[in-house]
């Protein structure tokens, strides 16, 4: 009986004492009173990230109403890390330990250990520029070198000369400790500034298994491999990496018609996905352990890379592919391409497979294509829109981006790039200065400068409350459209149903009109309607903080609102001429023209671009339109959320972007 109770302790509550860090305590302990700033190199399962935490804490680092604060690239990090941790400290999230991501805040007047996002502790610092409230600020997962962390670490710099209480803790896998220390210290005073603590991790052996000859189709192979592993190898749940959300649904849908000639007495599959686009619930699933006789395979992108760590993992099958952010200054496009991942990274998605035992590692890909690829991903500073960055650092009183002290400086013409988008926004002006009130306003709303500018613009064209509806369903990550077993085919007619002309945020609003009136309450219709009843409930919520956003600006929203909640035909064309102008006045440099063949092509460079099957426009005629996101396949660029205009209103809302050709 004491064997089988044992098997029901989860890995959460592993003493922390076994942890790698535990021997390492008095010294951690012992540099960060001593030393402003600490870089602690730990390998993945060495625990820095959930006990250092509580070292600090134990220690009165928390005393005198203070907030240790501990920031993660990804917010699925920043969630599943305190969940852990106050397991750990037998107390609620939002107790004494809490998290804060974009749109949701899990922290009370008690919260001593706080996790967020690098990007949310950039938005306290326009609030508090001295980040008075914390003590201790720990930037976990430096390697991955996200666009905030770069920023974040800059800012801290800068705060360290006005506190010298504050202390300064940069965690990362594998990182180039002697740069980041000369980066923090004084005029090359090293010694007196910075202390090195490398911490061994604990893992167990992987065997790396490469293939003879590249695959064709890796989505195909991986759901073989996975097959194949399932069949022949012994307990041990798989972990597969895949690029991107479509890949991973595809993968889902192969393995489960596969799996569907499973012997009913054989141990059953159960696959999970885990991507960026899902909502918080959802991720979390991840985490739970299989039903008994029932091997887990997890279908991830690149965030169970380092971020997070699932439990039980035996077995990797790495596809090789990320997609990564890549900005174009020339067309003006942020797009996201699959592209190979670095050495580095093939390296910690290999390591996740011997956390708890011996695992193994299959590589879709050659032994000699693995030699080619490059060391390390080209941090996101350098191929990144850095619009959002330079307003945040703008408002942050920083005014001269170029002389800022970054740890890569980003090349010259994405800043130039930056500035121009900004000043035609009207949030910089002649002189790249912040303009009052748009500007400092624009930064202070947690949206991307271009829907930034369109809610503020919407007092003037008589669509705030809509606008605010449409702001709060684009920022949901993911779509708001789901389909159950078997319903795939059933989507569409659904869509429809909501379905206005004039393209997808208005077929948007309609859905969130009809859910406040009728799915509010009511789960069953919105299951009906193929909707994702808690990414709805999400948007509710997003739209009553962007509103207090507003109304602290001093705009008040009316919510007179169409009796049955869906646009009227003939009352709604001159509102829905009005959204189209106003979200032309955000959104004019994404916008694109129909050819004769129904592709787009970009106004601002002339790159070709087809409609996402998921979009209303797609096999639709348009003669404008303006989009809000874009994708890169292999093969094809994609946009989503498009909505058609008139060409006048680029010259009329955009007239410093677009200059009529004589």
């Amino acid at each position: 009986m004491a064997e089988l109770e044992l098997s029901f302790i989860p890995a959460l509550y592993k003493p922390s004492s076994l942890l790698p860090i535990a021997r390492h305590r008095e010294s951690l302990l012992y540099a960060v009173e001593q030393f402003p700033v600490l870089i602690v190199i730990g390998q993945t399962g060495s625990g820095k990230t959930t006990q250092l935490p509580q070292f600090l804490e134990e220690a009165g680092w928390s005393g005198n109403g203070k907030v240790i604060g501990v920031t993660q690239p990804r917010r699925v990090a920043a969630v599943t890390v305190a969940t852990r941790v106050a397991e750990e400290m037998r107390c609620d999230v939002g107790e004494e330990v809490g998290y804060s991501i974009r749109f949701e805040d899990k922290t009370s007047a008690k919260t001593r250990i706080k996790f967020l996002t690098d990007g949310l502790l950039l938005r306290e610092a326009l609030m508090d520029p001295l980040l008075s409230r914390y003590s201790v600020i720990m930037v976990d997962e430096a390697h991955e070198r996200s666009l905030s962390t770069d920023v974040l670490l800059g800012v801290l710099k800068k705060i360290k000369k006005k506190r010298p209480d504050l202390r300064i803790i940069v965690s990362s896998a594998t990182l180039q400790a002697k740069e980041m220390a000369s980066f923090f210290a004084n005029e090359g005073d090293t010694d007196s500034q910075c202390r090195i603590i490398s911490i061994e991790g604990r893992a167990f052996p992987v065997d790396i298994l490469y293939l003879e000859r590249p695959a064709e189709d890796y989505v195909e192979k991986a759901v073989q491999v996975a097959f194949d592993v399932h069949k022949n190898e012994a307990n041990g749940d798989i972990l597969v990496f895949l690029s991107g959300r479509e890949e991973i649904e595809t993968a889902i849908q192969l393995l489960s018609e596969q799996a569907a000639g499973i012997h009913p007495k054989a141990q059953a599959l159960l696959p999970v996905p885990l991507y960026a686009g899902l909502t918080t619930d959802e991720q979390m699933y991840v985490f739970e352990p299989a039903p008994d006789n029932t091997r887990k395979i997890v279908f991830s992108t690149n965030i169970a890379e380092a971020s997070v760590t699932i439990d039980g993992i035996t077995y990797v099958i790495d596809a090789g592919f990320a997609k990564l952010r890549a900005y174009n200054p020339q067309t003006g496009i942020d797009t996201l391409t699959a592209v190979p991942v670095s050495k580095a990274s093939a390296t910690q998605r290999a390591g996740r497979a011997g956390r708890t035992k011996p695992g193994k590692c299959y590589r879709l890909y050659t032994e000699a294509a693995f030699s080619r690829l490059p060391e390390s991903t080209v941090p996101e500073i350098q191929r990144s829109d850095l619009a959002p960055i330079v307003l945040q650092l703008k408002a942050l009183g920083i005014d001269n981006i170029v002389r800022f002290n970054f740890i890569t400086s980003p090349p010259s013409r994405l800043v130039m790039r930056a500035l121009e988008l900004l000043y035609s926004l009207g949030a910089v002006d002649d002189y790249a200065k912040l303009t009052k009130p748009l500007g400092t306003r624009m930064a202070e709303l947690s949206l991307e400068p271009m829907m930034a500018k369109v809610l503020l613009s919407a007092p003037g064209f008589g669509c705030l409350s809509e606008i605010l509806s449409i702001a709060a369903m684009t920022s949901l990550q993911g779509s708001v459209w789901f389909h159950h077993d078997g319903g795939r085919k059933a989507m569409p007619a659904s869509r429809h149903k909501f379905a206005v002309d004039e393209g997808d945020h208005l077929t948007l609003l309609n859905v969130y009109q009809a859910f406040l009136t009728r799915g509010r309450k009511d789960s069953k219709w919105c299951r009906d309607n193929h909707l994702n009843h808690k990414s709805m409930l999400r948007a509710v919520s997003i739209r009553t903080q962007l509103k207090r956003y507003l109304e602290r600006f001093g705009l008040s929203v009316d919510e007179s609102l169409n009796s049955n909640g869906m646009q009227s035909k003939q009352g709604g064309a001159e509102k829905a001429k009005q959204i189209g102008k106003c979200l032309t006045a955000g959104y004019f440099a994404h916008a694109a023209r129909m050819q004769p063949d129904g592709t787009f092509k970009s106004v601002s460079g002339g790159l070709t671009m087809h409609a996402h099957p998921t979009s209303l426009m797609f096999n639709r005629k348009a003669d404008f339109v303006i989009f809000h996101e874009i994708l890169e396949t292999s093969n094809k660029i994609f946009i989503r959320d498009i909505t058609k205009i008139e060409r006048s209103w680029l010259l009329e809302y955009a007239p410093e972007y677009y200059k009529v050709k004589s």
